[in-house]
C-alpha cells in the first residue's frame, strides 16, 4: 500500500484521507492541535460547548454528495434540522426582518418591503438556480489546472446566464431597490472574500443556497459534522496524529520523500498539505522547491479575517433567533474598512449565533450559548486592547438592539481574532476564510493543487480551488485525492528512501 500523509485535519484534509483510503492508500493525518477540525473545532468551558469557527450549514447537497460517496447518509451520524426563521436581521431598535424558510414566505416579505418585487425574486432564484447548478455540481469539481477546463461546449453556451462578467452589486440592483433587500442579498459574498463590487455574479448562486436550499444545523453543533468525518475516516483505516506539528517536506530531487514532525521523520509516497497553503509554501519547503515565492503571495487579495467573540449567558435571552444580522450601521463603509482601505472598522456589522435557541445540549438549562463575529480585514494590527474596545461596542449595541440586559448577565468569555488563527492555524495574515473569489482569483487563477518542481505534492484547503467555505472545503479534499488518485494510476514512484 503506498503512503500518503495528510497535512492538518479541517475539512478538506479529512475529505482528501477517506477518499484516499477508499482508493487502498495507507493514510496517516497529522494535525499540530489536540483536536480534529482546524477552523471548525470545538471547545467546553463551564458547561457551554462552542463551535469555533463555521455556523451555517448551507448546501445540504454536497454534504450528502461526499457521504454518498462512501455508502453513507449525514443521518447516519448526525440529526440535522432546518431552521425555521433562518436568520433575523435588525436594522434598529424594533425594527428587524425575519427570512422564513422557503420560497413563498421569503416572496411575502420582499412583497411587503418592495411591491411588486416577489416577481423579481422568482427570475433572480430562478437564474441562481442555474448558476448554482452549473457552479456547484460542474465548475467547483474542476482541479484548475488548465484554462481549458472551462472550454467545455454547454458551459461556453450558457456562459452568459452566468453572469460571471457582471458584479454582485449591479446584478442586484437591476432587480431591487429597497436597501433591506439589498443588503439581504448581498451579505453572503462578504465571506466569499471580496466586496459585492468586486466578485461576480455568478455568486448570486449563494443566495438560492440561502433562501430554495435552506439553512441547517447538525443537533450538537457543526463540529458534529467532524465527528462523523473522522468516524468515517477511521472506519476507513485512516490515522490521526494530534499534537503533530509538521516542521519540514523533506524533498529528494523531485519528490517529497517524508515530513519532520516533532523533530522525528516519518517517510510517505504522497504528501497533500490541507493546511495554509502560504504557510506550507513559505515555512516547509525549501526555497528552491516553491511554486509560489513572497511577492506572489503579498498580491493576493484575501478573504476577511474575523474577530470572535464566545460568550456564556446566565439567562435565557429574547429577541434573538438562532441567526442573527446586525446591519444597523453603513453596511457600505464597513465593506470598504474590510477591503478597499484596510481599518478596524468604524461600526463593524456583526453575527451573532445563539445555537443554545435550537439546541438544549450546548449550554445549562436557562443559559444561551451565544457566539459574536465581525469580519474584518486581514493582516490587522490586533491586541487585547482593541478586543475589549470593540467586545464594549458589540454588547453595547446589543443591549440596544434586542431590548434587554446582558453584560452582567456574562458568566464567561473568550477572544478570537487575527494573533489566534496564526497560532492555531498558520493563517496567512491572520486570515479567517481564505482566497477572495475574485474573478482573477477564480479556478485556473487561484494557487495550484499541484507542485509543478514536487511531483508528489498536492494542496487543499481555502487557498486553493474551489475556494472558501465548508462545502468548497469538502470539494476541495475530493479534487486533490482525485488528481493524486490520477498521477498515481499513470506514474512510478520510487519507495521511500530510508531514514
Amino acid at each position: 500500500m503506498k503512503k500518503v500523509a495528510i497535512i492538518g485535519s479541517g475539512f478538506s484534509g479529512i475529505s482528501s484521507a477517506c477518499f484516499l483510503a477508499k482508493h487502498g492508500f495507507d493514510v496517516t493525518v497529522f494535525e499540530k492541535n489536540d483536536s480534529p477540525g482546524g477552523r471548525a473545532r470545538k471547545f467546553k468551558a463551564q458547561g457551554y460547548t462552542f463551535d469555533m469557527g463555521p455556523s451555517w450549514y448551507w448546501m445540504p447537497d454536497v454534504f450528502e454528495s461526499f457521504f454518498k460517496h462512501f455508502g453513507k447518509l449525514p443521518s447516519d451520524y448526525y440529526q440535522l434540522e432546518r431552521v425555521d426563521p433562518s436568520y433575523r436581521i435588525f436594522y434598529a431598535p424594533n425594527n428587524f426582518l425575519d427570512m422564513p424558510a422557503g420560497i413563498d414566505g421569503v416572496s411575502e416579505v420582499f412583497e411587503q418591503l418592495e411591491p411588486g418585487s416577489s416577481k423579481n425574486l422568482l427570475k433572480f432564484i430562478e437564474e441562481a438556480k442555474y448558476k448554482y447548478e452549473i457552479g456547484v455540481h460542474h465548475l467547483v469539481y474542476n482541479p484548475g489546472l488548465s484554462m481549458m477546463e472551462l472550454m467545455d461546449i454547454g458551459l461556453l453556451k450558457g456562459v452568459f446566464k452566468l453572469h460571471v462578467f457582471q458584479s454582485m452589486s449591479s446584478y442586484i440592483r437591476k432587480f431591487f431597490k429597497h436597501p433591506h433587500l439589498i443588503h439581504l442579498l448581498e451579505f453572503p459574498v462578504l465571506f466569499l472574500g471580496a466586496s459585492p463590487q468586486k466578485t461576480p455574479a455568478l455568486y448570486s448562486l449563494m443566495n438560492y443556497a440561502d433562501i430554495a436550499l435552506g439553512t441547517w444545523y447538525p443537533q450538537g453543533g457543526m463540529s458534529k459534522i467532524i465527528e462523523a468525518m473522522v468516524t468515517l475516516a477511521s472506519s476507513l483505516g485512516v490515522k490521526f496524529k494530534f499534537n503533530s506539528a509538521v516542521q519540514q517536506i523533506i524533498v529528494s530531487g523531485k519528490q517529497a520523500t517524508g515530513l519532520r514532525v516533532n523533530e522525528e521523520v516519518e517517510n510517505f509516497h504522497y504528501v497533500v498539505a490541507s493546511a495554509d497553503y502560504h504557510h506550507v509554501e513559505q515555512h516547509l519547503i525549501a526555497a528552491s522547491h516553491r511554486r509560489y515565492d513572497e511577492a506572489y503571495w503579498q498580491k493576493r487579495l484575501m478573504a476577511p479575517s474575523s474577530l470572535v467573540f464566545y460568550l456564556g449567558v446566565n439567562k435565557s435571552l429574547k429577541n434573538l433567533l438562532h441567526h442573527n444580522l446586525f446591519f444597523d450601521q453603513d453596511f457600505s463603509l464597513h465593506t470598504k474598512e474590510i477591503f478597499e482601505e484596510p481599518s478596524w472598522p468604524t461600526n463593524p456589522l456583526f453575527y451573532v449565533c445563539c445555537p443554545s435557541k435550537s439546541d438544549p445540549t450546548v449550554a445549562p438549562p436557562g443559559h444561551e450559548n451565544v457566539f459574536i463575529l465581525i469580519p474584518v480585514a486581514p493582516g490587522l494590527q490586533d491586541n487585547e486592547e482593541i478586543r475589549k474596545k470593540y467586545y464594549d461596542l458589540t454588547i453595547t449595541r446589543l443591549e440596544k438592539l434586542t431590548g434587554q440586559p446582558i453584560r452582567q448577565s456574562i458568566t464567561f468569555t473568550k477572544s478570537y481574532a487575527h494573533l489566534d488563527f496564526i497560532t492555531d492555524y498558520n493563517a496567512f495574515k491572520g486570515n479567517a476564510y481564505g482566497l477572495a473569489n475574485t474573478m482573477m482569483q477564480t479556478a485556473h487563477l487561484k494557487p495550484s493543487i499541484v507542485n509543478k518542481k514536487i511531483s508528489n505534492l498536492f494542496y487543499a484547503g481555502q487557498l486553493t480551488v474551489p475556494g472558501p467555505g465548508v462545502p468548497p472545503a469538502l470539494i476541495s479534499g475530493e479534487i486533490a485525492a482525485r488528481e493524486l488518485i490520477r498521477q498515481h494510476n499513470s506514474i512510478s514512484l520510487t519507495e521511500p528512501a530510508a531514514v
